[in-house]
């Protein structure tokens, strides 16, 4: 599972970030002969051929480094992935949440900083929220162990202590403050109409990441859900010039779903969808890791980079 990528150029480091370099590397270390191409590991859950060695590359929220950096390098490898894209960007009202991203990894001395700020701006005391939730904030540091701990206090302050309307008025808040020219940001920082067309033409298979990229969307009811992968699938398939059934994989944007999200990936004709995680998560009753065809585990690239390094 791949997300951003820098090249110290149009490109600038954030957290998380790896270079071609890195990339090729990974590549490297994991064995071409053992990447399956998008369509042939799509082709084998179908079929119900899969094997538990078999893998795939994945890359989420149609981020443009991606294009520009990962894409170059896996056309040399001659490796096609899946795109994950979230399609609100398409209809003239983007998600900010990379946007959101952006600004704590570029106007900040670090992420810490970031968070410092953002916790001042909210103007509480936050601890006894995070006292409350410290079991919450081991288990989750069991399952992202890709996220530091102050990832994860974010992560429940954005998403359990604020709803959506209340983080976005304290992010622009402080866009202002920073002098953040976010709009412009936006129109470079994730793909266009164009660059889905190219990836498809070469190849690569493009799927669902839900519409506006909900962090918790477990938490909205059958019908907001269904509007956000029919609206997904629909923006995607009139991109593509391709019929709706075609547009059949997916992953489930910062792995959140319930039976709800399986039932209508299901009625849309999904045929795999991708998690964010390498546990069995007993609370959504799974019984194995890949506990079915829309939830097949992945992990993190940074995880095979600590492997790497031994």
């Amino acid at each position: 599972m791949f997300h951003h990528f820098h090249d110290d150029r149009v490109h600038s480091r954030a957290q998380g970030s790896i270079n071609k370099d890195d990339l090729n590397n990974i590549i490297k270390f994991i064995g071409k002969d053992n990447i399956l191409d998008a369509d042939i590991f799509l082709d084998k859950i179908k079929t119900k051929k899969i094997k538990n060695n078999n893998l795939c590359l994945t890359f989420d929220d149609g981020i443009k480094s991606q294009f520009d950096i990962a894409l170059p390098v896996l056309e040399d490898h001659k490796i096609k992935s899946f795109f994950f894209i979230s399609t609100s960007v398409f209809d003239g009202n983007p998600d900010y949440l990379e946007i959101f991203r952006y600004f704590r990894v570029n106007f900040f001395k670090n992420v810490n900083e970031f968070y410092n700020t953002f916790y001042q701006e909210i103007g509480k005391d936050l601890l006894f929220f995070f006292k409350d939730k410290n079991e919450l904030i081991k288990s989750k540091k069991i399952k992202f162990p890709f996220y530091s701990i102050e990832d994860i206090k974010f992560r429940l302050v954005r998403d359990i202590l604020l709803n959506k309307k209340e983080y976005q008025e304290i992010m622009f808040s402080m866009f202002k403050k920073k002098n953040f020219d976010y709009e412009k940001i936006s129109k470079k920082h994730h793909f266009n109409r164009n660059d889905l067309i190219k990836l498809d033409n070469l190849g690569h298979i493009i799927g669902l990441h839900s519409h506006s990229h909900p962090t918790l969307l477990e938490d909205y009811n059958y019908k907001e859900q269904k509007e956000e992968y029919t609206k997904c699938q629909s923006i995607i398939s009139k991109i593509l010039d391709k019929p709706k059934n075609q547009i059949n994989s997916m992953s489930h944007p910062c792995g959140s779903y319930n039976e709800d999200t399986l039932e209508i990936l299901k009625g849309l004709g999904i045929d795999l969808g991708f998690k964010c995680v390498m546990t069995v998560e007993k609370e959504k009753g799974m019984k194995k890791i890949n506990n079915s065809f829309l939830e097949i585990a992945r992990t993190d690239h940074t995880e095979i980079l600590k492997k790497m390094k031994g």
